[in-house]
């Protein structure tokens, strides 16, 4: 009888558990039976794993062969578990020694003839198995460079199973020659992207060096809107969600394409975050193991609430709401989404993370965006435009812009109205306005008093600090209230929305770097929340 044990990850949304891949061999008639509630893509593993292991030049055993996967309670889903079960039986045969295996994590799915092939997730699945204690992972070698992120875990990466044989056995490592012509894309990279998955999201990134690239979108670019420009400004350095209402072919569109580039590069802590979730959605590119920016996902608005928010059949599978995690999630002609699927944002908007049940398990994704929602003012776009001829009925406009439920709306800080663009701005008589450098450096110093006031909290940006913080802990200047609190009272604002108000005060006061704010702070606040003109339009000094 022979036994031996290998450690491999399996992934619930984008969180991982350590699972002990058992592998027992005893006399009989010669089977070969899975366990530990695989799913189907795993219970094929059998023919994989068997061929795997004589194509690569090893005896199969003859004997009655049982794989176990501990714990049985959770799931299992995906090929990545083939090499950590061919692993586990090659140590079973004592072909390669069970000692040498017992604490290594491999993850891997092999080909029939014996090539270890990539698969999505391995940054999350090394995660897991550093936060368990494991210190020594076995990756394809495609996916070395998204592994090798994790910081005090030694990676090996392996492009066949002859290979971890000989490093298992200590013989001479043989090379492993591409089987096709060079040049020809290497189809070993297909089972990293899932097809269609970055069209189907409307998510886009950039490269880390994009900066310097001239197809980078410049708010420069965007005749007029000056008081849209001065609410995007505020909404990135405040993390404060925005709403653009106006006709069509005012540049809504163009303005919230532009906000991830006055958006701060991406934190360690965050990189990592953002990449676990692309990984396993299967949106990252081969080549690209670190997103350094903050994703723009912008789906269409036939989008299902499951798309949105996440699901699935089985395993739930991260949504838009998580692929625009620390980044932008713009929804343009919002009103045409249907209304469940935009009323399930709104516990992600609160909380920053999406919990998402299903008869397979309950995920946790994380969700912490910045919403850009864009509408026309009716269905044909023109009843804000003098002389236009809008014939929709009243009953139509109404019933177009309920679509918008109060309570989401409520969680929205800022609400402009995008005026249509003038001749003078459309043909540069106006002048051009600030680049997009100009304003990302006035948002990375915003953002930078912001952090040195939250050093010791577990906040990072305006727009997560709860009210009651607000309004003991960090107090405005005497009387900066009075005019919020009149409408308060008047109700114009709710609950909510003071607090709301009292946030983007506070991120108006460190992009004019005050200590705390003041009436006009206030009022600059009121005036992007209500739309209500207060005389505090050029408070922030951007535009004319």
């Amino acid at each position: 009888m022979g036994f031996a044990r290998a450690c491999s990850v399996a992934l619930v949304g984008v969180d991982g558990v350590v699972v002990e891949v058992q592998a027992d061999l005893e006399p009989g008639v010669a089977a070969f039976t899975l366990v530990g509630l695989p799913d189907k893509t795993l219970v094929e593993s059998r023919d994989r794993v068997r061929a795997a292991v004589v194509n690569s030049g090893a005896a199969w055993p003859q004997k009655k062969l049982t794989v176990g996967l501990s714990p049985a309670s959770v799931p299992k889903s995906g090929a990545g578990f083939d090499l950590a079960v061919a692993a586990a039986v090659l140590g079973a045969a004592e072909v390669i020694d069970p000692a040498a295996i017992a604490d290594l994590v491999l993850i891997g799915e092999l080909g029939l003839d014996g090539r270890v092939r990539p698969v999505r997730g391995i940054l999350p699945a090394v995660l897991a198995a550093a936060d368990a204690g494991y210190r020594n992972v076995v990756v394809p070698q495609q996916c070395a460079a998204e592994a090798v992120l994790v910081p005090d875990v030694r990676v090996l990466g392996v492009r066949s199973l002859r290979q971890l044989i000989a490093v298992l056995t200590d013989a001479e490592v043989p090379e492993e020659e591409p089987p096709d012509p060079p040049g020809r894309p290497d189809p070993m990279l297909a089972g990293l992207v899932l097809p269609g998955a970055g069209l189907g999201t409307g998510i886009s990134r950039a490269r880390p060096d994009a900066d310097e690239s001239p197809d980078v979108p410049d708010l420069s670019d965007v005749a007029g809107q000056h008081g849209a420009r001065r609410a995007l400004e505020v909404a990135a350095a405040g993390g404060h969600h925005l709403f653009l209402s106006g006709p069509p072919g005012a540049g809504k569109t163009m303005l919230a394409e532009r906000i991830p580039w006055i958006l701060p590069p991406l934190s360690r802590q965050d990189s990592l975050e953002v990449t676990a979730v692309h990984s396993v959605a299967g949106i990252l590119p081969p080549g690209e193991p670190l997103v350094a920016r903050p994703p723009y996902c912008a789906p269409h608005h036939s989008a299902t609430m499951q798309s949105l928010v996440g699901g699935g059949a089985g395993v739930p599978r991260p949504g838009a709401v998580s692929l625009a995690h620390r980044g932008v999630l713009f929804l343009d002609e919002a009103p045409e989404f249907s209304t469940k699927a935009l009323d399930a944002l709104r516990q992600p908007l609160e909380s920053g993370h999406v919990v998402i049940a299903r008869a397979a398990g309950v995920v946790r994704l994380p969700a912490r965006f910045l919403m850009v929602l864009a509408a026309n003012p009716c269905p044909c776009g023109r009843h804000t435009l003098l002389g236009a001829g809008c014939e929709c009925p009243v009953s139509v406009i109404r019933r177009y812009q309920a679509r918008l439920s109060g309570p989401l709306l409520d969680r929205v800080d800022l609400r402009v109205e995008v005026e249509p663009v003038t001749r003078s701005d459309l043909l540069g008589r106006g002048g051009r306005g600030e680049p997009t450098a100009a304003v990302a450096d006035r948002v990375r110093e915003a953002r930078d008093r912001t952090a040195a006031r939250l050093a010791d909290t577990p906040w990072r940006l305006n727009a997560e600090v709860p009210g009651h913080e607000l309004r003991t802990r960090w107090q405005a200047a005497p009387g900066a209230l009075a005019q919020a609190e009149r409408d308060l009272e008047r109700g114009l604002l709710t609950a909510r929305g003071l607090d709301r108000v009292l946030r983007v005060a506070w991120t108006v006061a460190d992009l004019r770097g005050w200590d705390r704010p003041d009436a006009l702070d206030v009022a600059v606040a009121l005036e992007l929340r209500t739309g209500i003109a207060r005389g505090a339009a050029q408070a922030l000094g951007t535009g004319p």
